[in-house]
């Protein structure tokens, strides 16, 4: 029965987290996996805010396409 046996990690994680957030790191960076968690979360934020910016500027100028003069 792993979960009956297991030990108790609770005071090495609180350890690690306390150490990393007298370091000043932000709590959702401090994970070894917040990267991989992240990455995509940040490539579809910061895509979707230069597309939108994109495509004000060009309805600015007049063109309702994504390319071309129509």
């Amino acid at each position: 029965m792993g979960m009956i046996d297991a030990p108790n990690k609770v005071p090495q994680h609180q350890r690690f987290y306390q150490q990393a957030y007298a370091q000043h790191h932000r709590l959702w960076k401090i994970n070894p996996r917040s990267n991989v968690l992240l990455m995509p979360y940040y490539v579809l934020l910061w895509g979707t805010f230069g597309a939108s910016m994109y495509m004000m500027g060009r309805k600015i100028l007049g063109y309702n396409t994504w390319f071309g003069k129509s």
